[in-house]
């Protein structure tokens, strides 16, 4: 899995064990670096988090591989690649980036739009990710997850369903989901944090099935999923 950072990658690991009912599996974090990611140690490695350390890992997979990440050394080891970018990625304008890699994206950045619905939005966004591995389809064995607007959407759909918030301006619309979690009534508030997180993923599984039912970049990514599973019998 490439992901913008530690909370991400424990989210989606709770959906995958969801997803695969009990099956064993192996989830190995790419990015942000493992080993960094999860002490909090430095800026999660060399290529740094969120979705500007992303973007760096594709194009470096990109041009490790010819040009084109589906040819990548990566598949000798592993069998699907997850790509993880949270929507409101799409609102980011590469001029605030300055003579940095990120520069490049001039033009392509922002590609947001209005949002209902979230896939005017995400989907351009999807469109710019494979250009980042060099592609102009989604390649064999790859699976990409858009969260609108953050995965954050998914974390409150679970655990504060009836926040009325993030019901009156939509769920995968509201700008800012993760400012939710602080708006909670006590006991149940909780923070953004790995251990926050690691600690609920019980139950985050246990509402996959509402989540992906409520929010459609969560059922895309179900389907997704689902889809290239089928290449691996149980």
């Amino acid at each position: 899995m490439v992901a913008e950072g530690i909370t991400d990658f424990v989210v989606l690991k709770a959906v995958i064990e969801a997803m695969l009912n009990g099956r064993s599996f192996d989830l190995k974090l790419l990015q942000p670096e493992e080993s960094v990611a999860f002490t909090g140690a430095g800026m999660a490695g060399l290529l740094g988090g969120g979705w500007k350390g992303v973007y760096k890992w594709c194009r470096q997979s990109a041009r490790r591989s010819g040009g084109s990440i589906s040819t990548d050394v990566l598949f000798d080891n592993y069998d699907l690649l997850v790509l993880h970018l949270d929507a409101d990625v799409a609102g980011e304008d590469p001029a605030n980036y300055p003579i940095t890699p990120i520069s490049e994206l001039a033009g392509h950045l922002p590609c947001e739009h209005a949002c209902p619905p979230p896939e005017a939005t995400t989907n351009p966004l999807r469109i710019e990710m494979l250009s980042w591995i060099g592609e102009n389809t989604l390649p064999p064995r790859t699976i990409l997850c858009t969260p609108s607007k953050s995965i954050e959407a998914w974390v409150i759909a679970a655990f504060f369903p009836n926040d009325k918030e993030m019901i009156k301006r939509g769920w995968e619309c509201h700008p800012r989901p993760e400012s939710r979690l602080a708006q909670q009534k006590l006991p149940h508030r909780f923070g953004k944090s790995q251990a926050e997180y690691e600690e609920r993923r019980m139950q985050f599984q246990a509402n996959w099935p509402v989540i992906a039912e409520r929010l459609s970049e969560a059922a895309r990514f179900q389907h997704d999923f689902r889809i290239a599973m089928q290449a691996f019998p149980a």
